[in-house]
């Protein structure tokens, strides 16, 4: 790849071809908890969040007047920061009481905003006659930016498209359909680009080697993180009634035969892992366009993750669990997290301040990596980092186990090119594409080997037909919307 091919792909500001086609998707700019005074108490004094999103300086708030208190949902209200009087800065605006008819004021002067972005006081200002003789008052003709926001699966999502533009349908897939009690969201922070934090989740030969442990756990084994440790102890399914470990699987399978299907989403990925004659394990997992991958965590759960891009060299890594059996323990699942990427800015204690927690001896007896065994993300996020802020792929050396990273970067140099030349981008960003989304169905399993096809195809529609809050539903979810116009 060229240096400047490199750059086109990875540069998200305003102006950057790759932004300009970002902000034809809806982003995700925060996890609802985040605003939950009862997790976060800090937010229960000022739900207020100074944001960074596709190089843009935000601030996110949750209105007063609409706090979720009452009836209907809570309203937010994500604004350009710099206030439009001198430019201060509005992440550090008073959050107005219920009492004063809510609003975020900048401190400086006194200006209030609504949510929408008209502003609604300016204090300091006489009023003004009009042309009738009638008052004006300053603030009528003042409006700061504000975007669009929806709320889906936990993660409170933002259009960042043109000013009065049209955002496309938000693409109700599985994991924005799933009930509270079956979905828990959380993000993280990496300290590099976007395209190489989501270029580790389709690449299906990894996990064979950076996520390798040596000692397999019991196949029932509980804790606080049950519902986290992917490739640890999770079954995979039975080979002649015995029941194999998905560690033992990357383990032992690491030469996976990897295809790559173009979907209306994005990609389906399919790596078979020959076992004999008679078994393949089959893991289908798809991503969809431009900066998500839907994963299996186990046979009854899905990661659904996004990235964002908060500039050119930092992301915001969303993952969406969702559970098709019972319900998720949320408060433990994010205890777990939480100790590992702490809140407000949720960036990992591990880095490359402290390499990452590598331990010399951990590597020459219990995992490859040498980075710990209770959160396979660090292992990506090692990967990820230690290529640099912006990875050169100009000194890459790719072959057939990179071909879903091929597909990938050609599609999206594609995606980039079709929005320079006015055209419509692919995937989700498309109102048709979008109103019809679902799924996708993904599978960890071991399958007949010559019968794969049929085997995973029938385990996900089992799956779905078994899952209670799936079951009957034909229609989409109705869109949440969460910001006056």
């Amino acid at each position: 790849m060229r240096t400047e091919q490199n750059q086109l792909l990875t540069r998200i500001g305003p102006g950057a071809p790759c932004g300009l086609l970002m902000r034809h998707y809806w982003q995700p700019v925060a996890v609802v908890d985040e605003f939950d005074g009862a997790v976060y108490p800090d937010m229960a004094l000022r739900p207020v969040k100074a944001l960074r999103v596709l190089g843009m300086d935000l601030v996110l708030f949750k209105d007063a007047a609409h706090d979720g208190s009452g009836e209907g949902p809570a309203t937010y209200g994500l604004l350009d920061r710099a206030c439009p009087h001198r430019g201060a800065d509005l992440s550090f605006g008073r959050r107005e009481p219920l009492a004063q008819g809510g609003g975020l004021r900048c401190p400086f002067h006194g200006w209030k905003f609504a949510p929408n972005g008209r502003c609604l006081e300016t204090p300091a200002e006489a009023w003004r006659p009009d042309s009738s003789g009638q008052g004006r008052k300053f603030c009528d003709g003042i409006r700061q930016r504000s975007y669009p926001l929806q709320v889906h699966g936990g993660v409170i999502w933002a259009w960042l498209g043109p000013e009065k533009s049209t955002p496309p349908p938000f693409p109700l897939l599985d994991c924005f359909k799933a009930p509270a009690s079956h979905s828990f969201a959380f993000k993280g922070l990496w300290h590099c680009n976007w395209l190489q934090a989501f270029e580790v989740g389709i690449d299906p030969a990894h996990p064979s080697f950076l996520h390798v442990f040596f000692e397999d756990e019991a196949l029932n084994a509980t804790g606080s993180n049950a519902a986290g440790r992917q490739f640890r102890s999770g079954s995979a399914g039975d080979v002649g009634g015995e029941r194999w470990p998905m560690s033992r699987i990357m383990r032992e399978l690491n030469q996976p035969e990897i295809t790559v299907e173009p979907t209306a989403l994005g990609m389906q990925l399919t790596a078979l892992r020959k076992m004999n004659a008679n078994f393949t394990h089959v893991r289908v997992t798809h991503s969809v366009f431009p900066q998500a991958f839907v994963i299996p965590l186990s046979e009854t759960a899905t990661i659904t993750q996004y990235h964002l891009p908060v500039d050119d060299t930092h992301t915001y890594w969303f993952s969406i669990f969702t559970s098709f059996a019972g319900p998720l323990d949320q408060s433990a699942m994010r205890s777990h997290r939480l100790k590992a990427n702490p809140a407000p800015s949720f960036a990992p204690l591990s880095g490359r301040h402290n390499n990452w927690g590598f331990n010399a001896a951990e590597q020459a007896s219990t995992t490859f990596l040498g980075m710990g065994e209770e959160d396979i993300n660090v292992h990506d996020q090692w990967a990820c980092e230690s290529m640099g802020a912006i990875a050169d792929r100009t000194t890459e050396h790719l072959g057939s186990s990179d071909r879903a990273i091929i597909a990938y970067r050609r599609a999206l140099a594609k995606a980039i090119e079709t929005v320079q030349a006015g055209g419509m981008p692919p995937g989700v960003a498309n109102p048709g594409v979008a109103i019809q989304a679902s799924g996708p169905d993904t599978v960890d399993g071991i399958a007949p080997a010559g019968n794969w096809q049929n085997f995973w195809q029938d385990t996900a529609a089992a799956k779905r037909t078994g899952c209670t809050w799936l079951r009957g539903s034909t229609a989409p979810a109705p869109c949440h919307l969460v910001q006056a116009t």
